[in-house]
């Protein structure tokens, strides 16, 4: 009986430090040198953000442990900040990539969208065309490519017919 209450506290113990650290948004993270590398900014699931000031950055939770100072990542904040902005210029790439004359778009939700007319990168001017025809001025930054290796807008198609609706003026 003893030997079953040791292993229930031990697994209480095992689980507790992630419930726990769902209640620890603000908390300092610090890196493998001893420094800072940021705050929580949230705790979604299993993935802490923590924000560096430069980037927020997902990390498992299952990669935060406690260290001397206090909650520490197995990273610098340099290296943190840099995997962050290879993993951005990564996926720019990939977007301006999609970002072409005549391409099919999706909506965030992965239906049809539209499509793009006249795109012009070094000016950061792309014509949205929506279905229904209603013509859009968007940037770069309002697309992505999504994991199934769509353009998608980052809008809904409730947030897209809402704009043309008020935009024909209905």
């Amino acid at each position: 009986m003893k030997t079953l209450k040791l292993a229930a506290l031990a697994g209480a113990l095992a689980v507790t430090p992630a419930a726990a650290f769902a209640q620890d948004v603000g908390t300092t993270i610090y890196g493998s040198d001893g420094n800072e590398v940021g705050t929580v900014a949230e705790v979604n699931g299993q993935v802490v953000v923590i924000d560096t000031g430069k980037h927020k950055a997902p990390v498992p939770v299952s990669m935060i442990a406690d260290g001397e100072k206090g909650k520490t990542v197995g990273a610098t904040k340099t290296q943190v900040d840099t995997m962050m902005d290879e993993r951005i210029a990564e996926a720019n790439a990939k977007r301006d990539a999609a970002l072409v004359e005549g391409a099919a778009v999706v909506s965030i939700g992965g239906r049809p969208a539209g499509s793009l007319g006249k795109v012009d990168l070094a000016a950061d001017s792309i014509d949205f065309k929506a279905e229904g025809g209603t013509v859009f001025p968007m940037k770069k930054e309002h697309f992505a490519v999504n994991p199934q290796g769509q353009l998608m807008v980052l809008y809904s198609k409730d947030q897209i017919a809402a704009a043309a609706g008020a935009k024909s003026g209905g």
